[in-house]
């Protein structure tokens, strides 16, 4: 006898099998000696109300043979004489647009102008001893793009997500733990994500595709226009039936060279602030409503704010619970700071992004010059700024965070993750008004909803600058394609179609999917 089984019960009643056996048995009629097995397959944590709880989804079996488990495997054929198809960027929106272009039938031509994600390891390694950073190695460029080195998050607040579920089971054929397919909000891990991004590179050129590393895009090849290939770096030409360009949020030469060829772009709303960092223990205590924090069988906990001040958003973003800060700049004279988590989230810090919405009519005047890219010009000058108050190098602006809700210098730092180190800034002072005035009154209200989230010990540092690009390559909503170029297909987080993994993941299959009725037509 088999029995799907939903129970809510309390941490340690969930956190193993002999905790619930007898409640599963008594659902089922049968003594406890009788069930064979019982699989989770849906786990869930609600923290609203004091008492928090743990909902679970169970496959339960009694007095009946167990089957085995069945995990979902891909078999990618040979692609090596078809159709090629350029992929520009190997982060997720690539990487999934490139194995779903092989099950299509076509050879993708992955271009990625960072290095592998072994080698880039070893320059974020130089670059956290405040060595300069390489513009083409960093934590925004290499095999995997940002998400390689982040808390590896695979949920998506999206309605249109397309087949998520083919998401995870992809990212766990390749490597991925058995948790992304039961937890309700599912992450891998930085130390995790690396090597499931190897053997998805793996999976690429052994069934006839490449990746290319060290091969930046500097133009694409447009006849009657069409987009016929890409022209490297290094002026090699490669030609193909289509390119998708999934180049990421930070790809600015991408979108000057764009709009120096007069390929349509548009400005788009985005986001810009600081990331603010707390002890882990405080948040567990916040979050779990007790004293005693997530003890023994809950997870370090996160959260999610966000509200309306002065009719602009202000919210957190990329919160990175038992995780660490690190310097994502891309180029000179940058300050930009990121957040990622290993997969036991097991760092004594808890970190997120602490941002305001931007419209395009936000945009000081000065900037207006550059047109459409007005919002990168706006985005590298607050950069400039927190890079010149962090003392010219890697050491980051910072203030406490009750200092900066007071406008007031910090004497003196909290301990942080941030490798590099910090100086006392006033960044109520150094970031714009639009952008200060807004982060206060936000973090007034969310310590008004979170009890003790208004700490001494929390620290914020500048400047989150990279949650999205201020740019969109606009594209037909039904093709996929340019609105101009046939054959270009904008992808993912880069091209303003994405803001994560798994959506970016969702959009580069979407995009191989329209790169084929394209070339079926």
């Amino acid at each position: 006898m088999k029995k799907d089984i939903a129970l809510r019960l309390t941490p340690k009643e969930a956190s193993s099998e002999k905790y619930y056996k007898d409640i599963v048995a008594k659902k089922m009629k049968v003594h406890p000696d009788k069930i064979t097995a019982i699989r989770v397959r849906k786990r869930s944590i609600d923290a609203r109300q004091r008492q928090v709880m743990v909902q679970l989804h169970l496959e339960a079996y009694a007095n009946a043979p167990v089957p085995e488990k069945e995990w979902v495997t891909f078999e990618y054929q040979n692609v090596a004489n078809k159709p090629e198809v350029v992929v520009v960027g190997a982060g997720p929106g690539g990487l999934f647009a490139a194995l779903r272009l092989i099950e299509l039938g076509f050879k993708p031509i992955v271009l990625e102008r960072g290095k592998d994600v072994s080698e880039r390891k070893r320059d974020l390694a130089l670059l956290n001893r405040n060595n300069p950073v390489n513009p083409d190695s960093n934590y925004a460029f290499g095999e995997g793009g940002a998400g390689t080195f982040s808390d590896g998050k695979l949920y998506t607040r999206s309605t249109k997500r397309g087949d998520f579920n083919k998401i995870l089971n992809v990212l766990h054929f390749h490597g991925a733990q058995d948790e992304i397919l039961i937890d309700a909000h599912p992450h891998i891990g930085t130390d995790r994500l690396a090597g499931v991004i190897k053997k998805m590179r793996e999976s690429i050129i052994a069934a006839g595709g490449e990746v290319l590393f060290n091969a930046t895009v500097n133009d694409i090849v447009i006849e009657d226009l069409s987009a016929r290939g890409v022209v490297l770096k290094d002026h090699t030409t490669i030609k193909a039936e289509a390119v998708v360009l999934a180049t990421g949020h930070s790809a600015r030469d991408v979108y000057s060279m764009l709009n120096a060829k007069a390929i349509e772009l548009e400005a788009k709303t985005w986001a810009m602030g600081v990331r603010v960092e707390h002890p882990q223990e405080l948040i567990d205590q916040i979050q779990y409503h007790s004293p005693e924090g997530r003890g023994e069988y809950l997870p370090a906990a996160s959260y999610n704010f966000s509200c309306q001040v002065q009719d602009r958003g202000v919210y957190s973003f990329c919160m990175c619970p038992g995780g660490f800060i690190v310097p994502a700049m891309t180029g000179e004279n940058e300050m930009v700071v990121n957040g990622m988590s290993p997969s036991k989230r097991n760092s004594p810090y808890a970190n997120s992004g602490m941002v305001v919405e931007i419209r395009p009519e936000d945009i000081p005047e000065e900037f207006k010059k550059h047109g459409v890219l007005a919002g990168l010009e706006y985005q590298k000058e607050v950069e400039r700024l927190c890079y010149i108050n962090g003392g010219k190098n890697l050491i980051a602006p910072a203030q406490r965070l009750t200092d900066f809700v007071d406008s007031r210098l910090s004497f003196d730092l909290p301990p942080t993750s941030y490798v590099p180190g910090t100086i006392a800034s006033p960044l109520h002072f150094v970031l714009p008004d639009g952008i200060s005035h807004r982060l206060q009154e936000g973090f007034v209200q969310f310590g008004k909803w979170a009890k003790g989230f208004l700490d001494e010990e929390a620290i914020i540092l500048g400047t989150e600058s990279r949650t999205s690009s201020p740019v969109r390559i606009p594209r037909d909503p039904m093709t996929l394609q340019h609105v101009q170029i046939k054959g270009l297909f904008p992808c993912g987080e880069g091209a303003g179609y994405a803001g994560g993994i798994a959506s970016s993941a969702i959009d580069g299959e979407k995009c191989a999917d329209a790169v084929a009725r394209m070339i079926g037509e």
